[in-house]
């Protein structure tokens, strides 16, 4: 079943996109438009519905928040469609010109993003109404950038939001980097988070500020226990909720909680 969902705020069109190859979809994406300018282009098994929720007077440049396949997977599309440029930070841009590896279940919930030529990301996107600031935030992805309009105060979060509890990280996602990112987004001011799955229109902020503190305890009771003389494997099991059974066997493993603690005992070391 497919979830195909359009809504307004202000000035920014919200797509919200939902593949299931099987039942409901797994997980919704919502990509953004304003001025022309498309933010995130969606899950490549949509990408029928993307082109027709998007005419070509609309469209006049794309950008990525990062290079993940949910995000990237109709710019190829949809820059041959509409001779449009699309946009992302430079080591993005790499993996996006010569292709990147997806595991089995990553093509079977969102589909294989087609290679595309991409323009480095200069600091500000400028349309005819707004000012994007561009913002390096890695963590999530060590490709990660943000997108920030001052004046309105919106942030176009890409996934360095997702939620307040996070439950589990992706095998290459880097706790130490994703807390400096939420520290650096802080020092501006924003009230609208588009997340690019968890669209959050008012509280932004403290959103942001409230997933930095869970990450920041997290860190902290790893590191306690990792004093104490735990080794990874004692501190994944005492901590470990029992939540990603499900997501840990679909994923073989490549989304769990263990790859949280994991990430927490390499931010250990590394700040020693």
């Amino acid at each position: 079943m497919n979830v195909i969902e359009t809504d307004q705020f202000e000035q920014v069109e919200m797509i919200r996109l939902g593949y299931g190859p099987i039942g409901s979809p797994l997980m919704s994406v919502w990509m953004y438009e304003l001025d022309g300018l498309v933010i995130d282009t969606g899950q490549h098994h949509m990408a029928k519905a993307v082109k027709s929720l998007l005419p070509e007077k609309k469209i006049s440049r794309i950008a990525l928040t990062h290079h993940h396949e949910d995000h990237s997977g109709n710019a190829a599309m949809l820059s041959a469609a509409y001779a449009i440029p699309v946009m992302a930070h430079a080591p993005a841009a790499a993996k996006l010109k010569r292709g990147f590896p997806i595991r089995p279940y990553q093509y079977l919930v969102w589909g294989k993003a087609p290679s595309v030529d991409v323009l480095p990301l200069t600091g500000v996107i400028e349309t005819d109404r707004f000012a994007l600031t561009s913002i390096k935030t890695p963590g999530h992805s060590s490709d990660h950038t943000v997108f920030l309009e001052k004046k309105r105060g919106w942030l176009f979060a890409g996934d360095l939001y997702l939620g307040e509890r996070i439950k589990y990280f992706r095998s290459d996602e880097r706790l130490d980097d994703q807390i400096r990112s939420l520290k650096k987004v802080l020092q501006f001011e924003f009230d609208v988070l588009f997340c690019a799955h968890n669209p959050c229109l008012t509280n932004g902020k403290s959103k942001i500020k409230n997933k930095l503190q869970f990450l920041e305890d997290f860190y902290g009771q790893v590191k306690i226990l990792a004093a104490k003389g735990f080794n990874e494997k004692a501190i994944i099991k005492a901590l470990d909720p029992a939540t990603d059974r499900l997501i840990k066997w679909f994923t073989m493993g490549n989304v769990s909680f263990s790859n949280m603690v994991r990430s927490a005992m390499a931010s250990i070391r590394r700040d020693r």
